[in-house]
């Protein structure tokens, strides 16, 4: 099916009222595109990483955009659309540029286009990402192959944060080492401890869809009987004492329990943790130091830094 975009460039003060109209033409939906989105501070509540590029928004104002099917009926809508955006005004709104732009997009290039560039990916000497609709044959004997369907949330387990703590990992993970996966994702962490002999691994993450989305790829990868995957706020809900503890976040995350770590970690267990970007490496470094902990190596990729960690001390 063919769809039409409908882009309409108005004021803030106008915005509600344009899509209001694009929701009564018969769209399920608008997009939004803000002036001042890139500017906007954010609450960070699942460490999440924004990084927003001024060329995708407006310089000013506000563009609305809706998606109508191409039917012999959209004629009739647009001339609709026009009217009901031209009455504004007699409402006191200023419409602004009152420029309204259309283009047709191919329903099958929304939803498949960025398929094209997930292939299989080798991250470390024996783990290999592959995509859920791709075949591949392993190349090596003890080759770890992980399956993932990352739709379009939770990423496609290549990010260089990610493949420095499967490397790290792959590395020091022991057999029946008991893990925890602090912000699993994907679950792509926990899946990889798995693989690699872990006799447990509690996967947690504050977002209830990443949950849904690790439960997923943890099942489709066959490792339900070693993985637990719960909803939960960092170290809050864990009472054991884990061998290992993994967490790929933001760094100002990893300091606001790093403390937690250490009181659960033993003598040598290790603190793996990445998500962080160079600048703040030695001030994760010092505090990680500070709870404890023994700085064994650090890693660089693409401007992003990993650290391991090992418990040599009691706060």
């Amino acid at each position: 099916m063919k769809w039409s975009e409908i882009a309409f460039h108005t004021t803030h003060a106008a915005t509600e009222a344009v899509a209001n109209i694009f929701h009564e033409a018969g769209a399920s939906g608008v997009i939004i595109e803000d002036s001042r989105e890139p500017d906007l501070e954010r609450e960070n509540v699942f460490g999440e990483i924004v990084e927003l590029n001024r060329n995708d928004f407006p310089k000013e104002g506000v563009i609305v955009k809706a998606y109508l099917p191409v039917n012999s009926f959209l004629i009739e809508t647009m001339k609709d659309i026009e009217q009901s955006i031209a009455a504004l005004p007699s409402y006191g709104l200023d419409v602004g540029l009152n420029k309204i732009q259309t283009s047709e997009v191919d329903e099958e290039d929304w939803a498949t286009a960025w398929k094209q560039y997930y292939h299989p990916v080798k991250i470390s000497s024996r783990f290999t990402i592959v995509p859920t609709w791709e075949e591949y044959t392993p190349v090596e004997s003890d080759e770890l192959i992980v399956e993932l369907d990352p739709g379009m949330a939770f990423g496609t387990g290549t990010h260089p944060t990610t493949v420095m703590c499967m490397q790290a990992l792959e590395k020091y993970i022991q057999k029946d080492d008991e893990v925890v996966d602090v912000g699993t994702g994907s679950g792509v962490l926990a899946i990889g401890a798995a693989m690699l002999g872990a006799k447990s691994v509690h996967a947690l993450d504050l977002d209830e869809v990443a949950v849904v989305a690790a439960k997923e790829n943890i099942a489709l990868n066959q490792v339900s009987d070693v993985v637990t995957v719960t909803q939960g706020n960092l170290l809050d809900s864990i009472h054991t004492t884990p061998n290992v503890i993994v967490a790929n976040i933001l760094a100002d995350i990893i300091m606001s329990f790093s403390a937690d770590a250490s009181k659960l970690l033993p003598k040598d267990g290790l603190f793996i943790v990445s998500g962080i970007i160079e600048e703040k490496r030695d001030e994760v470094k010092e505090d990680l130091i500070a709870k404890g902990f023994e700085i064994i190596e650090a890693v660089l990729m693409e401007d992003w830094v990993a650290l391991i960690a090992k418990k040599t001390g009691v706060l």
